[in-house]
């Protein structure tokens, strides 16, 4: 084995994907982009007319994947070492008996899990659920999507053989294996952390088929060599694959440049997913108080932590606005929001009304509306609003991981695409009355690159790994300057969310 690797990293979120070369020359890790493509939904109508439904464009991804392997396998003069892949979670496809696709898979924001979880609650009681799963209850969970589709006599369950979540269904069309890799297999809430299985107890009693369920595998398992057809076709080399943590944010965990355990991340996207590290699930009458989760992790860790609506609040005003015929970059709005009055109007991020696509400019004001604060109405105003909202959505969790952990959780590691914004940065801090550091911006691919890495030899441990993403790669801290004012908005997020739960 060389002392050189060049490991392509193709991960695909919920608004995009892109393909990145990480180069490990033994020493340090630069990575090479070399392709991004748009990951856009697509909504089907029924032409009996009984609705829509919101899906994924699953062979367009497929489509784009392959031209990412080309685009890296032509633009790397060594050539590529090995490919791996991770997507967002929960979401899946159901192949038949051939190892066929049965239909389009659903995307998580469809509207068919709605009133979901009370209808599973009066099968198994919310507790039974949690104690089996210790995974936070939403509603887009793999587990409602197919209790849906129980209740609903779906036909696709009677043909179907396997299931696949996204990143394994494009890892069974690149080596021909059928497996459902760790981290992603626990965010599904079919999966049992204690026992290391399936919860088929669970399954069972919502009438969920438990032989759909693949085999599970470790992330950095060695899948295998691109199948022939798909070697021959993109004129490759049998490439190895390598399963990383698939769910980005395993991967982007493991990207995390931190020593020790008592640090706290945050995935920053169109989610943020706020939490820390342990050895084993957290599952106890807390953490289901919390809504709290446990989501494999790479070397057999858990990560404890929450979903917060994240950046897809501000990509859904800005969807708005340009409807309306307003261009605006992300800079822009940043920039108008840094120039309004802070902490006049606070919103709870998590709210069930800011999941759906929409006109979201007026959901917040709404809101604001509705819990007697000042309406923000300016474009800069209701960005304010949201990004500060979001940094005490930070701190409300934190808390409650500290009180269940007993131990300090700091600094703050911003990881992912919101890193870059300046702004949330700083205002976390000033929030959370604790150092932030931001970056790397690229965590998701960088982990990824790690585990393919730890897979071939080259990196002996996750720890290794994050030394290696330390000594690779810029970060910047911040440090709080907070006061009375964070505070009363504290106060003020704490009394929405009452007032919004007894509403």
């Amino acid at each position: 084995m060389t002392d050189q690797a060049n490991v392509l990293s193709i991960d695909i979120g919920a608004e995009s994907g892109r393909g990145i070369v990480g180069r490990f020359d033994g020493a340090q890790l630069t990575l090479h982009e070399v392709r991004r493509f748009p990951n856009i939904p697509v909504r089907l109508t029924a032409n009996d007319g009984a609705g829509s439904h919101l899906h994924w464009d699953i062979l367009r991804l497929w489509h784009e994947l392959q031209e990412t392997l080309t685009a890296a396998a032509r633009t790397t003069d060594a050539g590529l070492t090995s490919v791996g892949v991770d997507t967002w979670g929960v979401d899946f496809a159901l192949l038949d008996r051939t190892g066929a696709l049965i239909g389009n898979p659903y995307h998580y924001r469809d509207d068919r899990t709605d009133g979901l979880l009370a209808e599973a609650f009066r099968h198994v009681p919310r507790e039974a659920i949690f104690e089996q799963t210790g995974i936070q209850f939403l509603q887009f969970n793999t587990l409602y999507q197919l209790f849906a589709m129980v209740i609903a006599q779906s036909p696709l369950l009677e043909a179907a053989e396997t299931l696949l979540t996204i990143p394994d269904l494009l890892n069974y069309w690149l080596t021909g294996r059928q497996v459902c890799e760790f981290s992603n297999a626990t965010t599904t809430q079919c999966y049992d952390p204690r026992q290391g299985s399936w919860a088929r107890r669970l399954l069972e009693t919502l009438e969920i088929p438990t032989d759909l369920f693949p085999p599970i595998v470790a992330p950095g398992t060695q899948l295998g060599e691109l199948v022939p057809t798909v070697a021959d076709e993109l004129d490759l080399q049998r490439l190895p694959v390598i399963a990383p943590a698939c769910h980005d944010t395993g991967s982007a965990v493991a990207a995390v440049p931190a020593r020790g355990v008592d640090f706290a991340y945050i995935s920053s996207g169109t989610w943020s997913l706020i939490g820390t590290e342990t050895s084993k699930p957290v599952i106890n009458s807390q953490t289901l108080s919390f809504n709290l989760t446990n989501e494999g992790g790479v070397e057999g860790t858990f990560r404890l932590l929450k979903n917060v609506m994240g950046l897809w609040l501000v990509q859904a005003c800005k969807r708005t606005w340009e409807a309306d015929g307003e261009e605006l970059s992300y800079d822009r709005l940043t920039e108008l929001a840094a120039q309004a009055p802070p902490l006049r109007s606070i919103i709870d991020p998590d709210h069930g009304e800011f999941l759906k696509p929409g006109d979201m400019p007026a959901r917040i004001r709404a809101f604001c509306r509705r819990t007697g604060q000042p309406v923000p109405e300016s474009q800069g105003a209701i960005i304010r609003c949201t990004l500060e909202s979001l940094a005490l959505k930070y701190r409300w969790v934190l808390e409650r991981l500290e009180e269940i952990l007993d131990y300090w959780l700091s600094p703050i590691h911003i990881v992912g695409g919101g890193s870059q914004n300046a702004l949330l940065n700083q205002l976390t801090a000033d929030a959370a009355g604790r150092p932030v550091v931001a970056g790397p911006v690229e965590a998701t691919a960088i982990g990824n690159v790690i585990v393919q890495l730890m897979a071939l030899g080259y990196v002996d441990s996750l720890a290794a790994g994050r030394r290696l993403v330390e000594a690779s790669f810029d970060t910047e801290t911040y440090e709080p300057d907070g006061g009375p004012a964070w505070e009363a908005a504290y106060e003020k997020l704490l009394a929405v969310m009452d007032q919004e739960t007894v509403s």
